[in-house]
This record gives C-alpha cells, structure tokens and sequence, in this order.
C-alpha cells in the first residue's frame, strides 16, 4: 500500500513570518515548497510583495515564485490546474510538500478546487471595466458593496481586478458572487495539514509599518517607476504599486503614499486573518516558534501511520 501523501498548508496574513517558518519546516522534512502568494508569482513585482530574497530561496527548493510575467494573463483556476500535476510529480520522491501563502483563493483551489460560476458575457465585463476608468475604484467598491456586504468585507477590495470580477458574475447571474462560493470540495490524493501563523494584532501591524519603511529604504519607489507604465495591469492594481502609481499622477505627496500603503496593508491583513479565522479546521500557532509546527506536523503523521 502506497505512503499516504501530505500537503502542509502554512498560511496566516501578510507579515506574519511565513517565509521563514516554511523554510525551517521543509528542510527539517527534506522536502519542498510551492507558493500559493498569487503576488509572488511575477518576476517583475519583487520589492513591493515581500517576496523571499535570493538567499531565502536558496535555502530550500521553492516553486512558483517569478515564474509569471505581468503580462500574462493567469487565475487561480490556473493555478490549479498547474499545480495539481505538479505536485504528483513531487509525490514520486516525497510524502509531503509545502503550500504557502496569503491568498486564500488560490490555497483553496489546490485544496478543494474552485466552485463552478456562470459564464459573463464580453459586454458586461468590458461595461463595467469602462465603469472602472471613468469613475474609478471608489465606484466599483460602492457597487460591490451593495450587493455583497458581507463579501465585500473578506474580498481584497481594494483590487479592482476582485470587484470587476464579482459584480460582473451578479450582473450576469442576478445572484451575489458569494452565491457561487463553498460548493462540494473537490476529491484529492493527499492529506492537507493546516497550519496558521498567527501574532496579536498590534505587533503585526507594526510589523507591517516596519516593512514598508523598509521596502522604501532598498528601492521600492524606483521599482514602481519602472512599472508604471504598466499600471493598467491587473497583476500591479494592488497595494504597495497603485498607493505609488497614484502619486506619480499628482494625487498626494510620497509621505502620504506611504501612509497610504502601511493603511492599505494592514487593512489587507485585517481581511486575511479574518478569512482564516472563519475556517474552523486551521491550526494556529505563532509565527515565531516553528518547532512547535514541525512536533505538530510529526505527531500528526504519526498518528496516521499508525492507524493505517
């Protein structure tokens, strides 16, 4: 009989030290990692999505960082469909990976596939994208507001590409994007350990305020710069970019774009420790003690093993 599989899931918000709990996990398993950071994924973004310096990634094999262009046009479902075959290939060598992230969309399609949502007619996505540039973020909020309130506060809604995307399946359906969420999870061929990295809120926050100075300090304003003439872009609407795409336009002074990205960013993390919380079956832990994972991971495998 065949060894049972396992895919440790370590997520948790923005800052909250997954990078170096996944490192210390997968070389204390020999095994190695996939990001699920749907950010990280693009070569061009570096500074402003905190992704893992060149020394972290030669730490342990990591897979789907910088494997993407911000021109290539990529979902979750994409991901999905990636991954899944990916992780069979792995399986060949190993009995468990790692999947990291803060981008509970994407973690969920590898865990339990996406849900099945209506098809949206080319005219009602290119009506409301036109909404988008001529009345502007705060118009496709108000939108999806109204009709997902309760959404609305979980979703990245902040990421115009996020509310397009939601009001453009209620405009086509007549039913909320919500609706079509939490259908039956889909059969996989291996055991996900779930485990959260968690810490109180103000250290994080301050955590958050500590690594945006920074990113500004190594060079983040200069990578905006060459990235604004792509700001159209979906992958670069997002916050750390479009705070500073908004500057370079005339909107504010450089200290309140940075004020804006430390807001933006811990309200970011708001959401995603709440999207966390609300599923009951993660397993929480401080991010700064991941011997407690690895005895947890260990135990739990072991348990397994010896009721098989």
């Amino acid at each position: 009989m065949p060894a049972k599989k396992y895919l440790i899931v370590i997520g948790g918000p923005t800052a909250s030290g997954k990078t170096k709990a996944s490192i210390k996990v997968a070389n204390h398993f020999g095994i190695e990692i996939i990001s699920a950071d749907s950010r990280q994924f693009y070569k061009e973004m570096n500074i402003g999505t905190a992704k893992p310096s060149a020394a972290e990634l030669a730490q342990a094999p990591h897979h789907f960082v910088n494997n993407l262009s911000i021109h290539d046009d990529y979902s979750a479902g994409d991901f999905e469909r990636e991954v899944l075959p990916f992780l069979d290939k792995l399986y060949e060598g190993y009995d468990a990976a790692i999947l990291t992230g803060g981008s509970g969309f994407f973690i969920q399609a590898v865990i339990e596939g996406l849900d099945e949502f209506p098809d949206v007619p080319k005219e009602i996505r290119a009506s409301i994208e036109k909404d988008f540039k001529e009345k502007g973020l705060e118009y496709l909020r108000t939108q999806v507001k109204a009709v997902e309130p309760a959404y609305f506060e979980l979703m990245d809604n902040l990421n115009p590409h996020r509310l397009i995307r939601a009001l453009s399946v209620y405009k086509a359906s007549g039913q909320p994007f919500s609706s079509f969420l939490y259908q039956e999870p889909k059969i996989r061929n291996f055991e996900p350990i779930f485990i959260c990295l968690e810490m109180q809120r103000p250290f994080l926050y301050n955590r958050i305020n500590k690594r945006v100075d920074k990113m500004m300090n190594i060079g983040l304003l200069k990578e905006a710069q060459n990235l604004y003439p792509f700001k159209h872009l979906p992958p670069l609407q997002t916050v750390g970019y479009s705070e500073l795409f908004n500057f370079f336009d005339g909107q504010g002074t450089l200290e309140e774009a940075i004020e804006l990205i430390k807001r933006n960013s811990r309200r970011y993390a708001k959401r995603q420790m709440t999207w966390f919380r609300k599923k009951t079956y993660w397993n929480r832990f401080y991010a700064k003690d991941p011997d407690a994972i690895i005895k947890f991971v260990t135990l739990r495998m072991m348990a397994d093993l010896e009721r098989d």
